[in-house]
């Protein structure tokens, strides 16, 4: 699932660190803004679990924010940015599976069984040496 193009907004900033003269002229650091409540293509419940799973990553104003200042390209950032966000929204919206519980077999038991069976005569065997 891929957000529109159309309900991201990007700004950029001043990114810091080393960079010399590019770094105090350009603004190159992107910041992806996302709105989880006003966006028109997913349903009540797929914003609520991108709430829970991205509660740590939306501000007061119920949006997502992304940052990229990796690259020396404003638009490299951007791009960057933007496809961290579809990441993490597509990562958040992935429903886990449903472990259904399984009882072990009956090989399975009575190769635990064996197994136990030789380890004690192992151990028995360890006390009639001493």
């Amino acid at each position: 699932m891929r957000i529109p193009i159309h309900e991201i907004q990007v700004t950029f900033a001043r990114s810091g660190g080393a960079g010399g003269q590019n770094v105090n002229k350009t603004s190159t650091k992107a910041i992806v803004h996302w709105s989880v409540g006003r966006s028109q293509f997913l349903n009540w419940e797929e914003k609520m679990r991108i709430r829970t799973k991205l509660k740590n990553r939306i501000n007061n104003n119920d949006e997502v924010v992304v940052t990229s200042e990796e690259e020396r390209s404003q638009s490299q950032n951007r791009a960057l940015a933007v496809a961290r966000l579809q990441m993490l929204v597509a990562k958040a919206l992935q429903v886990p599976k449903i472990r259904k519980p399984t009882r072990p077999t009956k090989a399975s038991k009575l190769r635990r069984l064996e197994y136990k069976k030789i380890h004690s005569r192992v151990k028995a065997d360890r006390r009639n040496m001493e």
